[in-house]
């Protein structure tokens, strides 16, 4: 998940080995490492500390997680020289070296710190932090110098850690809304799709109400969503009350609502009325949906498309005549 994570590359003019060696190597940490070097057996789960040498003092602790000279290095890593980091769960380190040319004499060298969706102050620390000491690492082993110190802290121009956990949460709603969408595919969810269904729609929900850059709206529509899986499912009685939750998020929305969601309120409140047996009622609901005026023409073709098509649970047989003209006349 790349919102929870920062991922880099680089190309540096070095083999391999010279640049594994240099990355766990005392004296070569130490020099492009912010003063600091790695402490540790480097057996698989085997504890680590990143030490400030000058100061003998500890600036993160962790595990290694896979040693793979000269290929692969993983640990956990939990910064300690920052209070507000310091409080926050570790994340997740992986460095991954290969040849970038047949010689061998180039490697290209990726860097991913991942596990940051509950740490966004060590997000927005390590956001250009990494930068800085790949990019001494380069110099030193291209030119025998690490960069002098530089200025490698965030500038306050984005904000306090870019809300990365409300980021995060909004990537996984729209990814557990399209599940929804690639389930209900017009096939009918088969037996072992219901359960991801009803995840997916309840995931959504979850994960709108901490999103940032959502809002009422989108919680709102969540609840639509809640209520279409349950209908598409036959569960009228769950359905029946997620439209109505539906209803009364739409209010609390207020100016952010479309004309469109009023259509999808009367047009679940009409399915899963059908769902229920009840088909009078649902009639009555579909007509209101039919009535509605929907303004933008794409919209209104959406909306069209939707309400022309299943399942209606015999909504149809019972008198929804007309079904077909959609919103032709709004």
């Amino acid at each position: 998940m790349a919102i929870a994570a920062h991922r880099y590359e680089i190309f540096i003019n070095a083999p391999r080995q010279r640049v594994w060696d240099a990355l766990v190597g005392e004296t070569d940490t130490v020099r492009y490492f912010h003063g600091t070097r790695f402490e540790s057996t480097f057996e698989p789960g085997a504890p680590f500390v990143n030490r400030i040498i000058a100061a003998n003092r500890v600036a993160a602790e962790g595990l290694i997680e896979v040693y793979d000279p000269p290929h692969r290095l993983v640990y956990t890593w939990h910064v300690l020289y920052d209070a507000e980091m310091a409080a926050e769960p570790p994340g997740r380190v992986d460095w991954t070296l290969v040849d970038a040319n047949p010689e061998g004499t180039v490697t290209r060298v990726t860097l991913r710190h991942g596990d940051l969706a509950l740490s966004p102050v060590t997000w927005r620390s390590v956001e250009l932090g990494w930068v800085g000491i790949l990019d001494s690492l380069k110099t030193l082993l291209e030119t025998g110098q690490p960069l002098p110190p530089i200025d490698d802290q965030p500038d306050g121009s984005r904000g306090v850690a870019d809300d990365v956990t409300g980021a995060w949460h909004r990537a996984q709603a729209v990814a557990a809304n399209n599940s929804i969408w690639e389930l209900l595919d017009g096939s009918g969810p088969t037996a072992d799709d219901a359960d991801d269904l009803l995840a997916c729609a309840y995931a959504s929900a979850y994960h709108w109400k901490r999103a940032s850059g959502g809002g009422a709206i989108n919680v709102a529509r969540a609840a639509y969503m809640i209520a279409k899986a349950h209908t598409v499912l036959g569960q009228s009685e769950m359905a029946l009350r997620a439209i109505e939750r539906y209803a009364v998020l739409l209010d609390a929305a207020g100016d952010a609502a479309a004309d469109f969601d009023l259509v999808y309120l009367d047009e679940g409140r009409a399915r899963a009325l059908a769902a229920a047996g009840r088909l009078g009622e649902a009639a009555s609901a579909l007509a209101d949906a039919r009535s509605r005026p929907v303004s933008d023409p794409e919209d209104r073709t959406i909306v069209e498309s939707d309400l022309a098509s299943g399942p209606w649970f015999g909504l149809d047989a019972a008198g929804s005549d007309g079904l077909e003209q959609g919103l032709a006349g709004t």
